[in-house]
């Protein structure tokens, strides 16, 4: 793809999400304040990735290694980190979930209000906002929710498809509620939609691997560098495989 066709294709994209979410916000705003219509919101997370994606002629496939997470499940996503296209590509998941993610998404005008209502913000950079954040995210999982964490803490790899190790969140809450964690590989945004502050994105399949649950049934804290470790190698393991064979 030369410069020009990247950059139009990037204004294409930048259209695209905005458009959207123009159009979803009054949905948006009764999933925050009718009560009882919560679901709608992650609902139209969803709606929206599978749009854009579409939209953007990118074809989607999801694969699963091992047994399938159960639809009507409650589970913990972790998924690897490299590009800021990870966050509406965790939407195409056929799951409904609440992302927990860095506070300074909720300052953009309009997605920030929505971001914030209907999702888990935390300042990594800020003790207390950590041990609040772990809070928050109990709650939600003992009211039912699904939660979606990227244990890396955000994109801090210098060496894509290279992930730094795992934060602990994660798999704290998990285990305070004894819920599954669900590793998922998502191969190839780094090289889709790079981190080199250019935002200029190639057309690529998107394509995301939903590995086998994890359980936490009977673990406690003691067990969490094991969990970091299991889960790190699955996604890892992936990776690797996902990038051979694409050569």
């Amino acid at each position: 793809m030369s410069n020009l066709a990247a950059r139009l294709y990037s204004l294409w994209a930048f259209f695209l999400f905005i458009s959207m979410f123009a159009v979803l916000f009054p949905f948006f705003l009764i999933s925050i304040h009718v009560p009882g219509m919560y679901s709608l919101g992650p609902l139209l997370n969803r709606i929206w990735a599978r749009i854009f994606f579409f939209c953007m002629g990118m074809p989607v496939r999801i694969e699963y290694r091992g047994e399938r997470p159960a639809r009507k499940g409650q589970y913990v996503f972790i998924a690897n980190h490299f590009s800021f296209l990870d966050i509406p590509s965790m939407g195409l998941l056929p799951y409904n979930f609440t992302f927990v993610g860095k506070s300074s998404l909720s300052k953009v005008p309009l997605f920030g209000y929505m971001y914030r209502n209907l999702h888990i913000t935390v300042d990594r950079s800020n003790f207390r906002d950590r041990y609040e954040t772990v809070n928050r995210s109990i709650e939600a999982l003992r009211e039912g929710k699904n939660l979606a964490i990227f244990p890396e803490g955000g994109i801090y790899t210098d060496n894509p498809p290279e992930m730094v190790r795992f934060k602990d969140g994660a798999f704290r809450v998990a285990i305070a509620e004894q819920i599954p964690l669900v590793p998922v590989t998502i191969p190839f945004n780094w090289i889709i939609l790079p981190d080199d502050g250019l935002f200029l994105p190639r057309w690529s399949p998107q394509k995301l691997v939903i590995h086998e649950a994890i359980p936490t049934k009977g673990k406690t804290a003691d067990d969490i560098p094991a969990l970091k470790e299991q889960a790190f190698d699955v996604i890892d393991a992936e990776l690797k495989r996902q990038c051979h064979a694409r050569g």
